[in-house]
């Protein structure tokens, strides 16, 4: 289908550094100015927030850039704002750029008497008046589901895997990837699979939500380079300590990719003091000061797959062709300059 108009992004406050990068990435790929919409996006004093758009987006195609990352609810409310003020200032279609999914982990009942509450956020976006979303490796693959409009779902695992390639040039052959728990096999797998290396799996048991009262590895990690693999770290408890049992079955080295570096709480200072050699995210989440200034932290860039994938929903082309490392390379050409 040909595009009838320009792709127009606005961001909310959540993070701009990142969307400013991908404006910058689509200028690049068009050859052609984009810049971010110019609006206001503020809290009255009782911190209601106040959206005001000060450029003519009738007829145009808007892309909102806004994960809904801590705080969540401020974030999720300045989403919706913003789409009601669009939708109402005759945007043609509006599609909601989310690289973190807030409120993923609570995609079930848990429990009696609990809510769902990834359906409610869901059903918030749908009925705010946006037609689309783009998001970044959600929790819960089912999540898809939960909407009544087009979810794309883009996966970090060709990101990583061109990272490792060139991180690890010389010694693939030593690499095992590693799932810290057993409800990520199916990504690990996934990375693994990408790389050409074996998998293990850290089995963990619970005692209470966030503690952990034991943990037993599957598979031979001695003299091996552990590469863990997860979607999400919040408080850092389970990687740390997963890092700590794979030194002490042996493994050589131990390395972490996760998506979406939440980080809360002492999360940096956890990682700093653990056996983990570097934990490597995106940038889906605003990092911190702290974060930034971590010596073993380090953060890859997802500005030009969220640009490449914009503007192919815009100029309606496959999004999954972005699934694949050889689609990125070219994309990502620059970071990964192989010389």
């Amino acid at each position: 289908m040909a595009a009838l108009s320009e792709p127009k992004l606005i961001s909310g406050n959540a993070n701009r550094t990142l969307s400013r990068a991908i404006a910058r990435r689509m200028t690049l790929h068009r050859g052609a100015t984009v810049n971010l919409v110019d609006a206001r996006v503020e809290r009255f004093n009782d911190q209601e927030i106040f959206v005001e758009v000060f450029e003519n987006v009738r007829g145009e195609d808007m892309f909102i850039i806004q994960p809904t990352s801590n705080p969540a609810n401020d974030n999720l409310m300045e989403l919706l704002i913003i789409a009601d003020a669009l939708r109402r200032s005759s945007a043609s279609r509006i599609t909601a750029v989310i690289p973190y999914f807030g409120y993923a982990r609570q995609d079930r009942r848990s429990r009696a008497r609990t809510p769902i509450s990834a359906k409610l956020v869901a059903n918030l976006i749908v009925q705010a008046g946006i037609e689309r979303v783009l998001t970044l490796d959600l929790h819960a693959a089912q999540i898809q589901g939960f909407f009544d409009i087009p979810v794309d779902n883009l996966y970090a695992a060709p990101i990583f895997a061109l990272d490792i390639e060139h991180q690890f040039s010389g010694r693939m052959e030593d690499l095992i990837v590693v799932s810290p728990d057993v409800g990520g096999v199916g990504r690990a797998r996934e990375l693994a699979k990408r790389i050409g290396c074996g998998l293990a799996i850290v089995d963990k048991r619970r005692s209470a939500p966030g503690e952990v009262a034991d943990m037993t590895v599957i598979g031979e990690v001695e003299g091996r380079v552990c590469i863990m693999v997860d979607d999400i770290c919040d408080t850092a408890g389970t990687l740390a300590k997963a890092a700590n049992l794979l030194v002490a079955q042996g493994a050589r080295e131990v390395h972490a990719y996760i998506t979406h570096g939440v980080l809360s709480g002492p999360a940096v200072e956890r990682i700093a003091g653990s056996t983990l050699k570097s934990l490597v995210i995106t940038d889906s989440i605003e990092p911190t000061a702290a974060v930034n200034s971590a010596p073993n932290i380090r953060i890859l860039p997802i500005a030009p797959v969220m640009a490449q994938a914009i503007l192919n929903i815009w100029s309606g082309t496959s999004v999954s062709s972005l699934f694949d490392t050889e689609t990125l390379q070219p994309i990502y050409e620059g970071i990964y300059n192989r010389g």
